[in-house]
């Protein structure tokens, strides 16, 4: 019985260290670990569009001028679902053709094609704007998932609102935001326990960024040793009847 008991005892000791070193059940697990890899401002904030975004483009012009297009084309979207930008980063667009748009903020892209289609109208107003704008949201949340933008920006505090709030086995002093722009991907870890550390433009969250909220040790330890004791629940209730049924025979 004793050893027994020293077998248990050292189980759990080995799963609660397992649980601080590198795991599968954790994500976004890195030897580097700074609080802020990245200077976030308000201008690298700003959406830039990438390959595979959807657009919504609405072409106004001066309804005293003929066109060369047709007119449902004008003052309307070009599409319902959006123009689907292409791996090569352009678009098409009636009249002008080809317009190579990633990279460039929503403003940006909108003023390039305004410009272009000043060859063919008198007072071109293009509006534009990315549709599939999103944050996804990771981990120890109550609702993870996605959440639909419809603005440029969201406090890291929206988000975790949107996703119901922390749940009670969430890691409040690191929550890790990955973010992907042109000069590659970053990561920054935000502490939500003390008011002093916090900065605001480092809680904000721009469209595509992934937030995810990791699981304390003991959530870790209560999974891993599920995962442990699992196949010997499954031997026992298959062994179940046949030790029954021994039992009887002796009886």
């Amino acid at each position: 019985m004793k050893r027994i008991g020293a077998g248990l005892l050292l189980t759990v000791l080995m799963l609660l260290t397992g649980c601080g070193e590198d795991s599968d059940y954790k994500l976004l697990q890195t030897k580097k670990h700074t609080m802020q890899s990245q200077k976030i401002t308000n201008r690298s904030i700003e959406y830039r569009i990438l390959p595979q975004d959807r657009l919504e483009v609405i072409l106004y012009k001066d309804p005293n001028q003929e066109s060369m297009a047709a007119s449902n084309e004008l003052g309307q979207p070009m599409t319902r679902k959006g123009i689907l930008v292409d791996t090569a980063g352009n678009i098409r667009l009636p009249l002008i053709g080809k317009v190579h748009v990633a990279g460039l903020t929503q403003t940006q892209a909108a003023d390039k094609i305004t410009r272009m289609y000043k060859k063919y109208l008198n007072t071109p107003s293009i509006y534009l704007e990315v549709l599939n704008k999103r944050i996804l949201v990771l981990g120890e949340v109550r609702k993870p998932g996605v959440i639909q933008l419809d603005k440029e920006k969201m406090t890291l505090f929206e988000a975790l609102a949107h996703a119901g709030d922390l749940t009670d086995s969430a890691v409040r002093n690191d929550i890790i935001i990955l973010s992907n722009d042109p000069q590659g991907m970053h990561m920054r870890h935000i502490d939500l326990t003390h008011f002093d550390t916090m900065n605001y433009a480092a809680l904000m969250l721009r469209p595509n960024d992934i937030v995810y909220v990791k699981p304390d040790n003991w959530k870790e330890f209560k999974v891993s040793s599920a995962n442990f004791t699992a196949p010997f629940e499954v031997i026992t209730k298959i062994a179940a009847p046949f030790v029954t049924l021994k039992y009887l025979d002796n009886n």
